[in-house]
């Protein structure tokens, strides 16, 4: 039985893998979950979120106390699954499809022990905008815990980061390169903005730590010869203080020479956790802001974030099967809450 829970867990993985699902293009996976999760006797729906994108719920029929729950998303680029003694490789492995296969693995060994108050939440947009998780929210059961799965390294996070995303837009005048006095460069205005910005000191939480700021994207100008009009950086920061807080530094130093947009925000979270468990402070954000609705949230998976978004991106197997363990150890301590 172990042998064959071992293979069918690696498989799924790398099944899972191997459907490309980079943010905005999760139909495909959602849509053979959903068939999957219906073989294997759960009740399935789906929840639309906009142009071709869903969310997957499944459930046993009875209102779930506790719900297992990751992301359907990944970042680009693709690449399919691979796999050594060790480990398994492939967008996906460690964030989220790898986690994915575990907690559905350990949601069937717990359906056939005859529990029945345990769902499953598979959700779009994580690695963006959390819009499947806001669209899950407002639809939340009555559950009363939610782990969700992100890489931890199979440690209880005690508490993760937020998130502060901006984009700057600078705006200039467009002339001919060997007339600049009759232009005015975005490019040049953007990144005196962004070397003001880096020269800015962020708090430093005593649990959370300090605060990362990264320019993701920086584009600008049409062409070598021609002085640039316009230009934008992207720029993410993993928050120990608030976003607001971090915002309002951020746009003092701007001092309105560029445009500032919100694109995600949300505050650092303090977590659920049980003892028994190795317990850690992880330096990221997740969708549990938005999914307050489930209950208390716990965070757990296998896999490290140091292997998540990466071109070697990978996760052991031996963590997978660990997770699955624990996963099913959580929910039946839950349960008994």
């Amino acid at each position: 039985m172990k042998e064959r829970l071992r293979l069918r867990l690696f498989d799924l993985a790398k099944s899972l893998i191997n459907i490309p699902s980079v943010t905005g293009s999760e139909g495909p996976l959602a849509d053979f979950l959903i068939h999957l999760l219906g073989e294997e006797s759960f009740d399935v729906r789906s929840q639309d979120v906009g142009a071709g994108r869903k969310n997957v719920i499944a459930g046993l029929g009875e209102t779930p106390a506790v719900i297992l729950c990751t992301h359907l998303d990944t970042v680009p680029p693709w690449f399919g699954a691979a796999e050594d003694d060790l480990h398994i490789y492939g967008r996906g492995a460690c964030d989220a499809k790898g986690i994915m296969a575990a907690m559905i693995v350990a949601a069937a060994g717990l359906r056939d022990e005859g529990l029945k108050k345990i769902g499953l939440l598979f959700v779009a947009g994580e690695e963006t905008d959390s819009l499947g998780a806001r669209e899950a929210n407002m639809r939340a059961p009555r559950s009363r815990f939610i782990i969700v799965g992100e890489p931890t390294g199979n440690k209880l996070a005690t508490a993760h980061k937020g998130v502060l995303t901006l984009t700057l837009e600078a705006a200039g005048k467009s002339a001919h390169s060997a007339y600049p006095e009759l232009g005015e460069s975005a490019v040049l205005k953007l990144l005196d903005v962004l070397q003001d910005i880096r020269r800015l000191k962020f708090g430093i939480d005593p649990v959370l730590g300090p605060t990362h700021m990264n320019v993701g994207r920086i584009e600008g100008g049409s062409a070598p010869n021609v002085i640039p009009g316009s230009a934008s950086a992207v720029i993410s920061c993993r928050t120990g203080e608030s976003p607001d807080l971090v915002l309002s530094k951020i746009e003092a130093a701007a001092a309105g020479r560029v445009r500032i947009s919100v694109s995600a925000r949300s505050e650092p979270q303090v977590l659920f956790t049980v003892p028994g468990i190795e317990q850690e402070v992880m330096p990221f954000g997740t969708d549990i802001p938005y999914l307050k609705a489930f209950g208390k949230p716990l965070l757990l998976g296998p896999g490290s974030v140091l292997d998540a978004h990466a071109d070697h991106e990978k996760v052991e197997k031996k963590q997978l099967e660990e997770a699955v363990a624990i996963y099913q150890g959580l929910v039946r301590r839950l349960l008994n809450e």
